[in-house]
């Protein structure tokens, strides 16, 4: 019964919004452009280092493709949070980041931020949180062609950069598919890395990958939904549960 189980929420975690492909997927450490700052106010966690500080360094952009990052390698009991797509704008996201410090990145599509500018800079502004480029409309990307993916790349980064004012320099494929075309349109469009995961919270449950718990450098994937409150509220006590401190992606994607 437990090999079927486990079986049972392995599937279930390869269909979650972002369902990876895994060729070649690296574990790197990097810094980005655009850290996220210390914690906003109410902020109940003390820093483990002084955040918005490169911490580690990716390899620098190879043949034209950006690098894959599924998660970080670190010997410190570290956590990674990152929130897709921004579908439903939940009235307490910005109370709950603020009381937990979870420092997310929030890799969104630009047809959900459309006409909710004001509810997502305003988490970014005073959460830590650290802007994401995940495409304009949520497409496959996988099997696309070149001109088409560097398109919902770039223009999802542009318009953010002209309504958010931050150009978001880190890359979520939607779905998690990729190809060649993808890496390079990323790297075309100023992305330093295309970030995978190692788990992902759906109804209120933390599923894992591998094992049964969140292990230090695991970079997880939860989204703006009607459950987002359950959602966070179960990557925060699941971390808490296994020792490790959410920290800024950025300052290990730079």
């Amino acid at each position: 019964m437990k090999r079927v189980a486990a079986v049972v929420v392995a599937a279930a975690l390869a269909l979650t919004a972002c369902s990876a492909n895994e060729p070649d997927q690296r574990e790197f450490g990097t810094s980005q452009p655009n850290p996220a700052p210390g914690g906003g106010p109410g902020t109940t966690t003390s820093a483990p280092y002084p955040f918005g500080t490169v911490q580690q360094k990716a390899p620098a952009i190879a043949n034209g493709q950006v690098p894959v990052v599924k998660r970080i390698t670190t010997d410190k009991p570290y956590v990674f949070l990152t929130m897709d797509d921004g579908a439903v704008k939940d009235p307490d996201a910005l109370k709950l980041m603020q009381q937990n410090g979870t420092h997310p990145v929030l890799f969104l599509n630009q047809k959900y931020v459309k006409g909710h500018e004001a509810y997502f800079k305003q988490i970014l502004d005073a959460t830590g949180a650290t802007l994401g480029d995940h495409t304009v409309d949520h497409p496959n990307l996988k099997g696309k062609p070149y001109e088409f993916q560097r398109k919902e790349i770039c223009d999802d980064a542009d318009d953010f950069a002209r309504e958010l004012g931050v150009r978001p320099s880190l890359f979520r494929p939607p779905f998690g598919n990729y190809d060649q075309n993808t890496l390079r349109a990323a790297a075309a469009c100023g992305m330093r890395a295309a970030v995978l995961w190692t788990a992902a919270v759906n109804d209120g449950h933390v599923q894992f990958q591998a094992g049964d718990k969140l292990k230090a450098g695991d970079v997880v994937l939860m989204h703006f939904r009607k459950t987002f409150k359950e959602d966070y509220t179960a990557f925060v006590e699941q971390a808490k549960k296994d020792g490790l401190t959410p920290v800024p992606l950025a300052d290990f994607l730079g």
